[in-house]
């Protein structure tokens, strides 16, 4: 089992950056494919980025894609997204979410329904 705790968030104007970490608990960071997602007031959650477990394989949601990154450095346990050029419409709880793969698994996941494990979120608000 995995604990997920996201810090980073904040307020900042629009076109502005910020930078989001996850932090998992436990030694096997680096058996779960990692993601992250966001929910608005009144959506769905939505997927943001996504990463494999080994961090070779990336995937993003296509309107922030060229503006945001998704990272992670499994020997320190940890997961980022950085965020650049953010716009109001992207105002919401971020998630990070971990599932579990096996050794040889190389993929990614876009799904919330793929995810066994989640933060408690860390809120983002972009001002106009």
């Amino acid at each position: 089992q995995v604990q997920l705790v996201e810090s980073g968030g904040g307020l900042v104007q629009s076109g502005g950056s910020l930078r989001l970490s996850c932090a998992s608990s436990g030694r096997t960071f680096s058996s779960y494919a990692m993601g992250w997602f966001r929910q608005a007031p009144g959506k769905e959650r939505e997927f943001v980025a996504a990463i494999s477990r080994s961090g070779s394989s990336t995937s993003y949601l296509d309107s922030v894609k060229g503006r945001i990154t998704i990272s992670r450095d499994n020997a320190k346990n940890t997961m980022s997204l950085q965020m650049n050029s953010l716009l109001p419409e992207e105002t919401a709880v971020y998630y990070c979410a971990a599932k579990l793969v096996s050794f040889l698994q190389t993929s990614y996941y876009d799904s919330p329904q793929d995810y066994h494990y989640w933060g408690q979120g860390t809120q983002v608000t972009v001002s106009s």
